[in-house]
């Protein structure tokens, strides 16, 4: 997957679940639309901390002990 898809995706997720805060926020749903919104912002809240989780972990990678930068396989 490429950098860019990986960065939509992310952002996709993002933006899905920014939206699902303001419908639940705004108290128009009923219960069981409820339950199924939070559902489904747990499941994305967890894609989204995957993604940065991976991110993190490139930097990392990036990053050695002494500050020199060092290769990744982008497809790891």
């Amino acid at each position: 997957m490429t950098k860019k898809a990986k960065q939509s995706s992310f952002e996709d997720a993002l933006n899905e679940l920014e939206a699902l805060v303001e419908q639940m926020e705004s108290g128009d749903l009923s219960l069981d639309q409820s339950l199924a919104a939070f559902e489904k912002g747990v499941a994305l809240t967890r894609q989204c901390q995957k993604a940065l989780s991976e991110a993190e972990l490139k930097v990392q990678t990036l990053t050695s002990a002494d500050g020199e930068p060092e290769p990744f396989d982008d497809d790891a």
